[in-house]
């Protein structure tokens, strides 16, 4: 039933007074259509972002849309299957054990576009590999290519370690800030690998699904891209929650924070 209330949700966004069209401004759209990769960033579970990046989708009509949130396995399944429904989809793809936000939300995404699915999440066991012996490791023979053999700067580690103490309420051992950092790291790394091989396949553009996190152009994907293939023309739209964002992007599109439990409350039951 919950799901359903978001999915109900949702859609009365996209046909009430407000609609998401209305959301994404022209001159966005029309940088957002010029360009190779176009990066569509999101809170995870705010449902709004979700119906923004639909619209994106529909505007942008990619080759290719690489998600965070599904593996590889996952989008392989999919592209052997002819999907109908949510249910169908939910079960292709083991959404309800992926740890993700209900499908209902990203259901409108799904169906935004036809173009070929490529997953870029990285797995439990590789991301409990990454902590166990590093996300170079994990990675395997295109850890150096990725720069995950190199140390960031000083300074960039120990932002970024500030930020994930920060995201996790201050709750953590600073010993696991950096495997934190080398995660995401990872996820970064794996993601752009992604949207490589959908670029080499498809000849682009590619549109990607991910959170605000990986897409920021100081320190996400786009930095891996800069590097990686700097002859691509790379759109990055981030999405705030009444003007906060952390990072730096193209643009920023701005929705109301959504009602959510204190994310601390769990760090709290722990002690």
């Amino acid at each position: 039933m919950k799901q359903l209330a978001i999915l109900l949700c949702a859609l009365a966004v996209m046909t009430g007074p407000g609609r998401a069209d209305d959301l994404i401004r022209d001159d966005v759209i029309s940088a957002m259509k010029s360009a190779d990769i176009v990066i569509l960033g999101e809170i995870h579970d705010n449902p709004q972002h979700h119906i923004v990046q639909a619209e994106a989708l529909k505007s942008i009509m990619p080759s290719a849309v690489v998600w965070e949130m599904v593996t590889e396995e996952g989008a392989q399944r999919l592209a052997d299957k002819a999907v109908s429904d949510p249910e169908e989809l939910s079960r292709i793809l083991r959404w309800l054990e992926s740890g993700w936000p209900p499908l209902s939300m990203y259901y409108p995404v799904f169906q935004a576009s036809d173009a070929p699915v490529y997953g870029a999440m990285v797995p439990r066991a590789a991301a409990r590999a990454a902590m166990e012996r590093g996300a170079a490791t994990a990675l395997g023979a295109d850890a150096a290519r990725y720069g995950l053999t190199v140390p960031l700067p000083a300074e960039e580690q120990a932002a970024r370690e500030a930020d994930q103490l920060a995201a996790h309420c201050n709750a953590i051992p600073e010993s696991a800030l950096p495997q934190l950092v080398a995660i995401q790291r990872l996820r970064d790394a794996v993601l752009t690998r992604s949207i490589l091989r959908a670029m080499d396949d498809t000849g682009g553009p590619v549109a990607v699904i991910t959170g605000n996190g990986h897409a920021r152009k100081d320190r996400g994907i786009p930095s891996f891209l800069s590097r990686l293939r700097p002859g691509l023309k790379v759109y990055v739209l981030g999405q705030s929650e009444d003007g906060i964002v952390a990072g730096e992007f193209n643009a920023v599109i701005d929705s109301p924070t959504v009602e959510r439990e204190d994310p601390c409350k769990a760090f709290e039951t722990q002690n």
